[in-house]
């Protein structure tokens, strides 16, 4: 039909579908007639169809499209069903770049049934409409009995109806006039009263029908009142059976079991297991049965499968409640039509049945309780003993036969005022008890006077006497007793300074002599002191502190106190402990233990400055073996430079560094603490003096801090060996001139200035100055790097070599006091 290329005006014309479709075959333009048939959205139209037709049209869309672009006859395309009845046949073109695709209709295939036959077939209420005037054109009578009267137009309807319909106000609702024909049927619910004033909850499904240019409106109503009321009396029953625990069920040979238990019922406890019902006796399996209850469950089952009438009561274990009393009733029963039916009922009965059997085990419980205490009962009534636990019988070395029907008084001494001759009353005794094997001992308790049964003579009454055996705690007691006198006696004639303090302001609550001695004062002095009075005044803060310490930290503490004693000091060492009280009568205390160890410490001490003497000496006696040797080897390398002289400079270089390094070895010989860094100085530079034959000026700066900066015996042998070679290389370079030698000391550190006639070369940089064996490549090798600062400078005919110290390259000497 179409040649290419078409024009859009003759494609607006065409009386078919038209779709102009881009290069990914989605819709970009579409005529009047495609409109109409896909929807006022197109695109959205072609998408949908295209989804329901499935992988036969998109298949056929690729193949067609790839012939057509290669020359070739495209291939025949799949015939389309559409919802309505109707067939489209598809055509794919070419209109560069886009493609045209034209549909032609065919009308629903001829032979069905008329519309009318359909709705009068239809049991439910149907119903045909004009959805543009409203009028009605087709009704069944299911719809007709919905109204009284004999409307022509949906307005003659009743509100309620009408808006069932999708109609209001003239025209359909926006969601009906809306629907698509690949969209579903549109779904309303209303509740409705007929003609006979009956109430109605009814459903309708709705869709319009687009059929040559006319829309028409399909209405299908359903009555969903049967369902409600089900659903209602669903709910009812079930909210009833959770309520008071029971289980419902119903039974048909030819349906099964017709009514479920909700979830979360107790009896639905198998109804998840392979081939198990849904049903109340079949949600409670023969696995959580009880054994001893099995006989009667199996009485249970074979009612039921005869149909008989039967009631049982069983146990069961459930997984969730634990162990449940059932009562399960089956009544058989007949429905219309000669159907049989029977009904389960089961009832949770737990409460009833733990009620009987605790009245039946309430009298042995009781009876076991009493019997497992270890306080001894015995119940008396009018006749005489009538019961005795276990451990009365242990207490009075008798069996109940023994005693049986006589009185109290036969298990006491002889003695008229005795608790168990008297009439006893509601306050606790303590007194002595006889057993019948001769045993005597102490006993505290206590007697409880409780009615019983009416008698002939009116009502009777029953002792029950409560003993506790205190013979043993008394014992105790006493050794208890006992044990606190002989440690009073210790800690009163020991050695050791005992003082206990109260935990809350530490005052003093009990002291020994010992203590009384330390603190230089009578014992009755300080008894409720402070911890001030025993140590003086200057060691009371720290004492007190130390002892809320022992407090808090529950575990010993140890301190050393020095307590003046006259023009002496004794050293006393301390342990505090808190002792935590027992129970709410017992206070809370601190122990303090102190011993004198002052001649101990003296003796430790003598030790140790003995031990350092020692180690001084062997230290001064290695550096003095250490000099002789390196001043050996220096006159060895001396007579070496006589005889060769080629190697004479060398070997004099090296003589210096091995003299610097005597030299300090030899300062150490006799010093006693840290190396002096102006002894260094002044040897150094006598030293090189000697070795060279020159004459260094020398002067010194700082006063009393002369005799303070000091060397770490770590740095003292690199900077003696940097001080020689920095002289030595002024002295090698200053062509004859004096040398100029200071030592300026501050607070900050220690500089060292050395002055020669001399001219640096152009360009010189210390820091490009390699490493090495001698020169200035020994001294950057041998300073500290962050402590040790170098630097060369020329000053008219003068070069200046400045090296500065700082800690810990230099420290302070402990022996002295810093200038401030």
């Amino acid at each position: 039909m179409f040649g290419p290329p078409a024009s859009a005006a003759l494609i607006e014309l065409v009386g078919d579908p038209v779709l102009t479709l881009r290069a990914d075959l989605s819709v970009l333009r579409a005529n009047p007639a495609a409109r109409d048939w896909l929807g006022a959205d197109a695109a959205e139209g072609w998408r949908l169809l295209r989804h329901a037709a499935g992988a036969r049209l998109e298949t056929w869309l690729r193949e067609a499209a790839q012939a057509i672009d290669a020359g070739r006859a495209p291939p025949g395309a799949p015939p389309l069903k559409l919802a309505d009845g109707q067939r489209a046949q598809l055509r794919l073109l070419r209109e560069r770049p886009n493609w045209l695709l034209h549909a032609r209709l065919s009308a629903a295939e001829p032979g069905e049934p008329p519309l009318a036959e359909w709705l009068a077939l239809s049991p439910l209420p149907a119903l045909l409409a004009d959805a543009t005037s409203g009028a009605l054109l087709r009704q069944n009578p299911a719809f007709a009995a919905l109204y009284s009267g004999a409307p022509r137009h949906l307005n003659d309807l009743p509100d309620l109806l009408q808006a069932l319909l999708g109609w209001h106000r003239g025209t359909p609702l926006p969601a009906l006039a809306a629907q698509r024909a690949q969209d579903g049927p549109l779904v309303t619910e209303a509740e409705f009263i007929d003609p006979q004033g009956q109430q109605r909850w009814l459903q309708a499904r709705l869709r319009l029908w687009r059929h040559n240019g006319r829309t028409l409106l399909l209405a299908l109503l359903e009555d969903q009142s049967p369902q409600h009321e089900r659903d209602l009396a669903h709910q009812q029953l079930d909210a009833l059976m959770d309520t008071a625990a029971v289980g419902l069920a119903t039974f048909q040979p030819e349906a099964g079991w017709l009514k479920a238990h909700r979830k979360g019922s107790p009896f639905r406890t198998g109804a998840k297991q392979p081939g198990a019902a849904l049903g109340s006796l079949q949600g409670i399996n023969r696995d959580i049965v009880e054994p001893a209850s099995l006989p009667e469950f199996e009485r249970l089952q074979r009612a039921l499968k005869k149909g008989d009438a039967v009631q049982v009561r069983y146990a069961v274990r459930h997984p969730e409640l634990g162990r449940r009393w059932l009562l399960t009733r089956v009544a058989p029963g007949l429905l219309a039509g000669g159907r049989r039916s029977t009904s389960v009922v089961t009832l949770d009965v737990t409460a009833q049945a733990q009620a009987e059997n605790a009245l039946l085990l309430r009298a042995e419980s009781e009876r076991a309780v009493l019997d497992s205490v270890l306080v001894g009962i015995v119940t008396v009534g009018p006749d005489g003993i009538e019961w005795m636990n276990r451990s009365a019988r242990r207490m009075f070395g008798c069996e109940l036969e023994d005693v049986r029907g006589q009185p109290m008084g036969v298990l006491a001494p002889e003695d008229d005022e005795h608790a168990f001759h008297a009439e006893p009353g509601t306050d606790v005794f303590e007194c002595r008890l006889r057993g019948r094997d001769g045993r005597e001992f102490w006993v505290i308790g206590n007697a409880v006077q409780t009615p019983r049964e009416d008698g002939p003579d009116g009502p009777a009454y029953q002792l029950t006497y409560a003993l506790l055996d205190i013979d043993r705690r008394r014992q105790a007691e006493a050794q208890s007793r006992q044990a606190q006198a002989s440690l009073a006696r210790i800690i009163e004639g020991a050695p050791l300074a005992i003082t206990l303090h109260e935990a809350q302001d530490l005052r003093i609550v009990k002291l020994n002599q010992a203590a009384a001695a330390l603190a230089g004062r009578p014992e009755a002095a300080l008894l409720g002191g402070r911890p001030a009075q025993l140590f003086g005044a200057a060691q009371g803060a720290q004492v007190e502190a130390d002892m809320r310490e022992a407090l808090a930290s529950q575990a010993v503490v140890q301190r050393e106190y020095q307590v003046p004693a006259g023009a002496a000091t004794r050293i006393w060492d301390t342990r505090l402990l808190h002792l935590a009280g027992v129970g709410g009568d017992t206070p809370e205390l601190l122990l303090l233990v102190a011993s004198d160890v002052t001649e101990q410490r003296a003796a430790e001490q003598a030790r140790l400055q003995a031990a350092i003497a020692q180690r001084e000496l062997l230290v001064r006696e290695v550096h003095h073996r250490i000099k002789n040797n390196l001043q050996g080897v220096a006159g060895l390398l001396q007579q070496i430079a006589t005889r060769r002289p080629e190697v004479a400079p060398v070997l004099q270089e090296a003589v210096g560094q091995v003299q610097a390094i005597a030299q300090v070895y030899g300062l150490q010989v006799g010093a006693s603490g840290p190396l002096l860094l102006k002894r260094v100085f002044d040897a150094i530079v006598g030293s090189v003096q000697r070795a060279q034959g020159r004459i260094i000026t020398t002067a010194a700066e700082g006063g009393a801090l002369l005799d303070d900066w000091s060397l770490p015996e770590a740095e003292a042998i690199p900077i003696a060996l940097s001080l020689n070679e920095l002289l030595g290389n002024a002295l090698r370079h200053g062509h004859g001139a004096p040398v100029r030698c200071q030592l300026i000391c501050d607070q900050a550190g220690v500089s060292v200035e050395i002055v020669n006639a001399g001219r640096l070369p152009e360009g010189f940089a210390l820091q490009s100055v390699k490493s090495g064996v001698s020169g200035l490549g020994l001294v950057r090798a041998l300073l500290p790097r962050r402590s040790a600062i170098l630097s060369l400078e020329q000053a008219g005919d003068d070069v200046i070599c400045r090296l500065e110290l700082i800690p810990p390259s230099v420290v302070h000497n402990p022996g002295t006091k810093a200038s401030s």
